[in-house]
């Protein structure tokens, strides 16, 4: 065994223990409820336009993003468009390991003018692609089978976050990513943290991306979680959101 794979054994072993300490457990827990109450996570840019997640999901992704070397990532819901230039950014960087066609896709009922022209200002917009509907729209979702065709899929969810919506975005996309890619449901804190959650939106507890992904996971056995990423960042807004297809 070569010197990095101890090392990433070595902190397995640490992930693992820290996961296990209820006590840390509970403190992170504490500290998402009081950092919502600031918008914590709007604080933070990605190559100049504000990408709305906490830094340790960032990486996360990151990591994800390098280890599958995925062909197209889809994201629903992309607000200022801070993560589909992350995305963007790590496709560029994968090409310089070997040259594909990447492509980013964001999906968003409704992209804001000045959001449109900044993403489509920056310099990274050619891996960029924009669709403006309903996630889960039939027209949305013929356009995406055509893209997809003998790629390598992940997919992101990030757009409304109601039982109903996340559960048939769920449904949908799932059928979109492909084998040992993952489907990321974000925001699935909101069943710990909804009480601190600063807007009145409708999502609440027991009607939120957590209570969706646990529906599906009851009927669709395609996929397992994957509780490494938030094991080792803890301080995510997403535990039990990362799922890798089988």
């Amino acid at each position: 065994m070569d010197f990095y794979k101890k090392f990433k054994k070595k902190n397995l072993k640490n992930i693992q223990k820290q996961s296990n300490d209820i006590n840390f457990s509970n403190l992170t827990t504490k500290w998402i409820k009081k950092a919502t109450k600031f918008n914590y996570s709007y604080n933070f840019d990605w190559l100049g336009r504000p990408i709305i997640q906490y830094p340790q999901d960032i990486i996360v992704l990151q990591e994800i993003v390098f280890d599958r070397k995925p062909d197209l990532i889809i994201e629903t819901g992309i607000a200022h468009g801070g993560s589909l230039i992350f995305f963007s950014s790590m496709l560029e960087l994968l090409n310089l390991e070997k040259k594909k066609e990447r492509k980013i896709v964001g999906i968003d009922i409704d992209i804001r003018k000045h959001n449109k022209r900044y993403i489509n200002n920056h310099f990274l917009k050619k891996n960029i692609i924009l669709m403006e509907g309903s996630s889960t729209d039939d027209k949305i979702i013929k356009k995406l089978n055509k893209i997809v065709r003998n790629k390598k899929v992940m997919v992101v969810l990030d757009s409304n976050h109601t039982h109903e919506h996340v559960l048939n975005e769920l449904k949908l996309y799932s059928k979109l990513v492909t084998k040992n890619q993952y489907l990321v449901v974000m925001d699935t804190i909101l069943e710990k943290i909804c009480k601190s959650y600063p807007e009145n939106r409708p999502w609440h507890k027991g009607n939120n991306p957590e209570t969706a992904l646990k529906e599906f996971l009851k009927e669709n056995k395609k996929f397992r979680l994957d509780n490494i990423p938030t094991k080792k960042s803890l301080i995510t807004a997403s535990p039990n959101g990362f799922l890798i297809k089988k």
